[in-house]
């Protein structure tokens, strides 16, 4: 296959792309400060997202929108199907007393019933409050009582359990249904005596005004807070990303487009990818886990055209790649495979862009070797028929996009947050640019203030946060969101995320070092888990790094060594050092000498989110790891 040629095609084909081009300010030394990408679809002035199953279901009743596993075959939804079991678990919730501005909290790992839900609180004029499904007690009850939720959805007996717990200390007790004992089912038979007219009149009642959604925000220095989301947010978000990608993704597949959803449904991003493919009639499926093992086997048998992940669903697919070959002793064969995807991907956008050649013979030639031997594997293990992926929650490294392009997988990378509604930029279908987040969606602008800091706004950009009109002033000054996080913007509008304005380190020689630079690098490398890089107010930067189980027990055992030996044995072990020592080593390229880590330490155990270290979108909480670990980091100074 040729992608280069396929999107050469779609650019001279497509009109869309010439309206998405962004409009630059800059300042007086001709520095890009702010990006605004015009709209591609217009505001609305009636309607709102409960509308889209119904409408799907009036215009193309026979199209096949999901597919969901029973029995373990994937079996088509068509839209018609969809809007019915919309509207009678609709009906059911008005039937079970939810009243037009009430809320509905979803606790679920990803899966159809949660689609199902999301549209049917809508209908009902209710609000979704979407809970991660590992929360624990304590989270839920802050979220149930914070929200006010009446009723309460939860997938498992384990969930209800933890709802149990999390209820007991409220004063009024949220209606409580569980899906693994037919909640929806439940639901439909409930609102039997409900009349449809009912939902319609509800549904008609709803503007664009009309908030949508109590989505919290991850908490990563404190309590979370609630961003009240409208149908106006969510259709800007989905409307716009629907125009943007899927003209372009039919056009160069020549075929339907189809993802299977995987991230959990509680997190943004999932929620209006998800939204996005309804509006768009792209073909859903449901997996409720991201863990590689468990996801490979839904790939092969969806087979998406598309994925949104996160990072570390790519790393995982390189470093299980390096593992399979060094276990059939071909580990300098993977290593050369991956230069080699690297290099072809680098020759091939060159030439795209009219800045080169591109590959040369032998260039093509060994890429046409390992496409038998690595690439085709790495495109099997995404089912096959993988063409584009989108990655968002934190950085990518530019070289794991580079290796996966010359795989034949283009990961467009993007940057958003709760509070604009999922993504603020994305990389444009057609003109991608690796190592940055991509310009502005369309309807949005970025501006990057005098410290660094990036600003957004537009129709995606949140109202209030929940309660707490403090911390929504302090946001949303100026008619800007102040994101926390620091960027540049590139003379063509491409924005790069450079880290966090909170997680600065200022070295005792003043030196100021964002930490995400070096730790998104080093976390894609072998044996990595998590790391964390320390130095406030210390002489230089130093970083704590766990090691992540599977990579370990394969070192081991290449090395016909114990797959029990304990880490606090590892951590003085000179071949194992000397590993991590070469991933430190690439972390660093990417800073100057007075930013780079001097020196690391293994640490015992995991950041998780179990343990308190990780939020649910797995960010780290950096006190947390501080606190857990301070004598390991005394250590480093010692």
């Amino acid at each position: 296959m040729s992608v280069r040629r396929d999107m050469k095609r779609a650019r001279a084909r497509g009109r869309w792309a010439e309206r998405a081009v962004p409009e630059l300010v800059t300042d007086s030394e001709g520095e890009v400060r702010t990006a605004r990408t015009p709209p591609l679809v217009e505001p609305p002035t009636e309607g709102s997202i409960a509308d889209i199953p119904f409408t799907n279901a009036a215009q193309d009743p026979d199209a096949e929108v999901m597919r969901r596993k029973v029995d373990g075959r994937w079996v088509p939804v068509t839209a018609a199907a969809f809007a019915a079991e919309v509207g009678a678990v609709a009906r059911g919730l008005v039937a079970a007393g939810l009243p037009v501005g009430g809320r509905v909290a979803l606790m679920s790992r990803t899966r159809y019933e949660w689609a199902v839900l999301d549209f049917a609180v809508w209908a009902a004029g209710g609000q979704s409050v979407p809970v991660y499904p590992t929360a624990s007690p304590d989270q839920l009850a802050w979220q149930l009582a914070d929200s006010g939720a009446t009723q309460l959805v939860v997938e498992t007996a384990e969930h209800a359990g933890i709802a149990e717990r999390a209820v007991a200390e409220l004063s009024a007790r949220p209606r409580l249904w569980r899906l693994d004992e037919g909640a929806l089912e439940e639901l439909t038979e409930l609102g039997r005596a409900t009349p449809e007219s009912e939902i319609t009149a509800r549904r008609a009642a709803l503007t664009p005004d009309t908030p949508a959604t109590l989505t919290y925000t991850s908490g990563t220095t404190g309590r979370p807070k609630g961003c009240v989301l409208t149908h106006a947010n969510l259709d800007a978000e989905t409307a716009n990303l629907t125009e943007l990608l899927i003209p372009v993704f039919e056009e160069v597949t020549g075929e339907q487009p189809t993802t299977l959803i995987f991230l959990p449904l509680a997190h943004i991003l999932g929620r209006t990818i998800q939204i996005a493919c309804v509006r768009g009639r792209v073909v859903i499926g449901h997996c409720p886990s991201v863990k590689p093992d468990e996801l490979r086997p839904e790939l092969a048998s969806f087979r998406p055209t598309f994925v949104v992940g996160v990072p570390y669903l790519f790393e995982k697919i390189h470093e299980t790649g390096r593992a399979t070959a060094e276990r059939m002793g071909r580990g300098a064969s993977f290593e050369r495979a991956d230069r080699v995807a690297v290099a072809w991907a680098r020759a091939e956008l060159d030439a795209y862009y009219g800045r080169g050649p591109g590959p040369g013979l032998g260039l093509r030639a060994a890429k046409a070797l390992y496409d038998v031997l690595v690439y085709r594997r790495v495109r099997t293990a995404l089912g096959g028929r993988l063409r584009y992926a989108i990655s968002g929650g934190s950085p990518l490294d530019e070289r794991m996009s580079l290796f996966f392009f010359g795989c034949g997988v283009l990961i467009y990378e993007g940057y958003g947050l709760t509070e604009t509604t999922s993504a603020a930029t994305l990389n444009p279908p057609l003109t991608p640019r690796f190592g940055t987040v991509g310009q502005p969606v369309p309807g949005t602008a970025v501006r990057i203030d005098d410290d660094g800091e990036v600003r957004i706004s537009g129709g995606i950009v949140f109202g209030s946060y929940w309660g707490n009109e403090e911390a929504t002033d302090e946001a949303l000054s100026d008619g800007w969101f102040h994101t926390g996080d620091l960027g540049r913007l590139d003379r063509d509008g491409y924005l790069t995320i450079t880290g966090r304005k909170k997680d600065l380190l200022i070295t005792s020689g003043g030196k100021n070092v964002s930490p995400s630079v070096l730790e998104d690098r080093l976390r894609g490398r072998p044996l990595v888990g998590q790391c964390m890089a320390v130095g406030d107010g210390r002489s230089y930067i130093a970083a704590l790094i766990t090691l992540e189980p599977e990579a370990r027990e394969h070192w081991l055992a290449v090395r016909k060594r114990p797959l029990d030996t304990p880490v606090a044995e590892l951590r003085e072990d000179p071949e194992l050092l000397a590993d991590l020592q070469r991933s430190v080593d690439y972390a660093n390229e990417a800073v100057s000498r007075a930013e780079s880590i001097r020196r690391f330490v293994v640490v015992d155990g995991e950041f998780t989110e179990e343990n308190g270290m990780l939020t649910p979108s797995l960010k780290i909480r950096r006190r947390a790891v501080a606190a857990a670990y301070a004598e390991e980091i005394e250590a480093l100074y010692s």
